[in-house]
């Protein structure tokens, strides 16, 4: 390092603006060990109490993003547009909004990572479809991206690597809360893609990392900001994590709520359609590819609903490895060898249904991380059969349960009826989009 990272550390402890420079200067330090673990944990911890300018988050998040390989794309002429979210339980949009916008022209190069406590990872579910392959390296990345106009990677050393380092530390120092250090951690990743525009997708709830509607707001605003300081175009949507979203929780099946999806007039729950849409349409506008998302929004329906999505989807796992007949056969992803309903013990109204404690189901089920090396089982989780404000009788199911054994199933079983409550009161859940924040604003 240049300066000295004591000083450095110093200067924002003592609530001073770092130059570009110096910012850069301990991001190198991060990638190459001369910034030790202590300093780093001093350094973050300082941010962390005194925050940062905008000038010094965008600063932090290209140095970030400077730290290793940044794609470009040269052979793809398509506009390029990825999406992120902060993460929830049965958050299995990414599944269909890829081939979904890239059935309307736009090209999704899309890093996505995997779960890690109650939430579910992108990866994860991808791994659970037979034979499909997320290791594609960067050369085979761009190959899939140009031949089916979307590619799903799993994170690699090669990207952003300064993160890798500096999020490990943020896990163990106290400090994974701050919105500068949240931010440049997401965008360093995201504009290592070489994208052209990105929507984020912030939830709040009970089960979101941000549960706080003002301090998802907040990371909302300052992502937007700062990626456009970085030359991208941002929107982003607030959406509800106070609830789970779709019907299914584990990997295997929210891979097969996504193939049902899929089909041409295919089920599809009401709030898991209605936020890919929001997202997708929010993608396409940001691409040029629509004035606006009511005009994106009915082009992706049609899409959807013509089947083009579910085609793209195909070419996609022809690509990357994947089984095709599992779009015509899910049974070929397997089945957990225990499956028991969660039935009603009296006459009402589903009064809540919990997506932090049933997210934490799943993972003791053995179907999530509580620690990064941890084997996740694909065939293990919970698929609602009720919602919140829906009747329920006594002895009707509220929801099935998928386990590897007789005990685990029932311990869970009993976990699940507590997660879901029945009462004399009907509750509706409030709306699934909460707030947008278009590329103009």
């Amino acid at each position: 390092m240049r300066h000295h990272p004591a000083r450095l550390i110093a200067k924002k402890r003592d609530g001073e603006q770092l130059a570009e420079t110096e910012i850069r200067d301990l991001i190198d330090g991060v990638v190459d060990g001369s910034l030790g673990d202590a300093q780093l944990g001093a350094f973050l911890m300082a941010v962390c109490c005194n925050g940062m300018t905008a000038g010094e988050t965008a600063a932090l998040t290209l140095a970030m993003r400077d730290s290793g390989v940044v794609l470009q794309h040269p052979t793809i002429a398509r506009p390029k547009v990825d999406k992120h979210s902060t993460g929830g339980v049965g958050d299995k949009v990414s599944l269909l909004l890829a081939p979904l916008v890239a059935a309307a022209g736009v090209a999704v190069p899309m890093v996505s990572g995997r779960g890690l406590g109650h939430t579910g990872g992108t990866i994860d579910k991808l791994a659970a479809i037979p034979g499909y392959r997320t290791d594609l390296g960067i050369a085979g990345f761009e190959r899939v991206l140009e031949a089916c106009g979307y590619a799903m990677l799993a994170p690699s050393g090669e990207i952003a690597p300064a993160d890798r380092r500096m999020y490990a530390t943020r896990d163990i120092s106290g400090t994974v809360e701050s919105i500068p250090l949240i931010t440049s951690s997401i965008l360093s990743k995201k504009l290592a893609e070489g994208i052209d525009g990105l929507v984020m997708d912030v939830k709040c709830g009970r089960a979101a990392f941000m549960r706080e509607e003002g301090d998802a707001r907040a990371l909302m605003e300052t992502i937007c900001a700062v990626g456009r300081a970085a030359g991208v175009q941002v929107s982003a949507l607030l959406t509800d994590m106070d609830h789970p979203l779709g019907a299914a929780l584990g990997n295997a099946l929210e891979v097969a709520e996504v193939l049902r999806a899929l089909e041409p007039d295919g089920p599809c729950p009401d709030d898991l359609r209605e936020v890919t849409l929001a997202l997708a349409a929010e993608m396409v506008v940001l691409a040029g590819a629509a004035p606006g998302p009511d005009a994106a929004r009915s082009m992706l329906e049609q899409l959807w609903r013509d089947g083009v999505a579910r085609q793209v989807f195909r070419h996609n796992l022809e690509l990357q490895g994947g089984d095709v007949r599992v779009l015509e056969e899910p049974q070929r992803l397997g089945r957990a060898p225990v499956v028991l309903e969660v039935t009603a013990e009296r006459d009402g109204f589903v009064a809540d249904v919990d997506p932090l404690a049933l997210g934490h189901v799943v993972v003791d089920l053995g179907g999530g991380r509580r620690q990064p090396d941890d084997v996740v089982d694909p065939l293990v989780g919970v698929v609602l059969g009720k919602q919140l404000g829906d009747t329920a009788a006594r002895g009707e199911p509220l929801a099935v349960v998928h386990a590897r054994d007789e005990a685990a199933a029932t311990a869970a079983a009993e976990r699940v009826r507590a997660a879901m409550p029945v009462g004399d009161e009907r509750r509706r859940r409030r709306a699934v989009v909460l707030d947008r924040i278009g590329p103009d604003r």
